[in-house]
C-alpha cells in the first residue's frame, strides 16, 4: 500500500463493513487476588472465558515471589541479547530444567513463541526446499516459512494422507512443522503420522506445542507424551511460556548439536534483548508446579467435560477439541461479534474470532477454560449461553 491516507481510511471502513477490525479491552484490575478468572473492564467485573492461563498459573504467588526475588537480584531486564550479555545463571537453569522436562538434551529460550518459529524454520531450512505445514498452522509457522525462502507447501489440515500425498508431489521437502494443538479449534496434530512422514522423508519434523504443553498427558507433557513420542521421533519441540505456565515467553528443545546450531544461525535469538531473568525465574516456579500439581490438569479435564455435555444438550455446535479450546462455532462475523458483546453485557468475557484469523464462514467464539474456574463458572456461563441462544443463533431478535 502507498503512502495514501485515503487508502488507509478506505482500508479501515472495508474492515467495519465487513465485521474485522479488531479493538483491544483494557483490564483495569484483577478483583480476586490470586485469580485471574475474574477481570475488571470497564469498570465491571467480567468472568473471564479468553485467556490462555489453562491452568492458573499467571496470579500464583509462587511464580509472582519468584519473579520479585529475581528482579530485586538481577534488575528489571536483562539488558542486552543473550550472546551478548544478556544471558543469566537463572536462563540457563531454566533451560536445563525444561531439556529434562522435554526429555532432551538442551532447550534454548527465545523472547516470543513467534520468533521462537521464526528463528528454527529460518536456520533448517533454505531457497530450493520445501517447507511442508497443516494449512491451519499458526501465523508464525506461516510467516516464519515465508521468511526462510523455502516454498511453502500446505496440506489438508490434520490429514496425515493429504500431507503423505504433497510429499509424493514434492519430494525436496525438508521440513514437516505442525502446531500440537491448534489454537483456534483446539484439536489435535497427528503427530504419530507425521513423525512417520518425516523419518520416511529424513526430513526434520517441528511440533509447535504451545498449547499442549503442562496441559495434556499425565505429566504434562503434550500431544508427545499422548501420542507416546520422544526426541528420536520429533527431534524439535517448541513451547511457550505464556499459556500453561502463565509467565512469558517460549524455547526450543532438541538434542545437543541442534541447539547449539540454533545458537549459531537463529536470527530472532541472535539479534534480539534475552527475556529479563525475573521472567524465566517466574517460569521455573511454574514448571515445579506443572509437575507437582497434576491436579490442575485433572480439574482443568473436569471443567471440559463438563462444557462440552452442557453445550451439546443445550444444541451448540462446538469443534471437536477434547481441550481447554472450545470453538463455539457462530459463522458469521457479525454475528459472533453480537454474541460476544451479548455475553459480554451478561457479565462474561469471551472473545469473538473472526476471519482472516480463521477461514471465512467460520466465525467463532473462542471459549477458553482454566483450572481457576470453579463448576458454579461453568454453569453460569452455559446459563448464559441459554438465554442468549434463541436471539443470537436462531436467527431470531428480542
Amino acid at each position: 500500500m502507498r503512502r495514501d491516507q485515503a487508502a488507509i481510511d478506505q482500508a479501515l471502513v472495508r474492515l467495519d463493513v465487513q465485521a474485522q477490525r479488531r479493538q483491544r479491552s483494557l483490564i483495569e484490575a484483577y478483583p480476586v487476588p490470586g485469580n485471574g478468572t475474574r477481570v475488571r473492564v470497564a469498570g465491571r467485573e467480567l468472568r473471564n472465558f479468553c485467556s490462555n492461563d489453562y491452568l492458573g498459573l499467571a496470579q500464583h504467588p509462587a511464580l509472582i515471589q519468584a519473579q520479585c526475588a529475581a528482579a530485586r537480584e538481577f534488575g528489571a531486564g536483562s539488558g542486552a541479547a543473550h550472546l551478548i550479555s544478556g544471558h543469566s545463571l537463572i536462563h540457563q537453569r531454566l533451560e536445563a530444567e525444561l531439556a529434562e522436562f522435554t526429555g532432551r538434551e538442551r532447550a534454548l529460550l527465545f523472547s516470543t513463541g513467534y520468533m521462537a518459529n521464526l528463528g528454527v524454520l529460518g536456520a533448517l531450512t533454505q531457497r530450493g526446499e520445501v517447507l511442508l505445514e497443516d494449512r491451519l498452522n499458526h501465523a508464525s509457522l506461516i510467516d516464519g516459512a515465508a521468511l526462510s525462502g523455502a516454498r511453502l507447501v500446505r496440506y489438508a489440515h490434520a490429514d496425515a494422507r493429504a500431507a503423505a500425498a504433497r510429499v509424493h508431489e514434492f519430494p525436496k521437502t525438508s521440513l514437516i512443522a505442525s502446531d500440537g494443538v491448534f489454537s483456534m479449534d483446539g484439536d489435535l496434530a497427528p503427530v504419530r503420522a507425521l513423525a512417520a512422514l518425516a523419518r520416511q522423508q529424513q526430513a526434520w519434523l517441528v511440533i509447535d506445542d504451545a498449547h499442549g504443553l503442562g496441559v495434556l498427558g499425565e505429566h504434562g507433557g503434550g500431544v508427545l507424551e499422548l501420542a507416546g513420542l520422544g526426541a528420536a521421533e520429533v527431534p524439535l519441540l517448541v513451547g511457550t511460556l505464556g499459556k500453561a505456565f502463565g509467565s512469558f515467553g517460549a524455547f526450543v528443545a532438541g538434542d545437543a548439536a541442534l541447539i547449539d546450531y540454533l545458537l549459531q544461525r537463529a536470527r530472532s535469538y541472535i539479534y534480539t534483548t534475552a527475556l529479563p531473568p525475573a521472567v524465566a525465574a517466574a517460569s521455573s516456579a511454574a514448571l515445579a508446579l506443572i509437575r507437582s500439581e497434576g491436579w490442575r490438569r485433572t480439574r482443568l479435564a473436569a471443567h471440559v467435560e463438563r462444557f462440552r455435555a452442557g453445550a451439546a444438550q443445550l444444541g451448540f455446535t462446538l469443534g471437536d477439541s477434547a481441550t481447554p479450546i472450545q470453538p463455539l462455532l457462530v459463522g458469521a462475523a457479525s454475528e459472533a461479534l453480537a454474541l460476544s458483546a451479548a455475553l459480554r453485557a451478561a457479565g462474561f468475557w469471551v472473545a469473538a474470532i473472526r476471519p482472516p484469523t480463521v477461514p471465512a464462514g467460520s466465525a467463532r467464539l473462542r471459549i477458553t477454560l482454566s483450572a481457576a474456574h470453579d463448576e458454579a463458572d461453568i454453569e453460569a456461563l452455559l446459563a448464559a449461553l441459554a438465554d442468549l441462544k434463541p436471539q443470537h443463533l436462531r436467527g431470531e431478535r428480542a
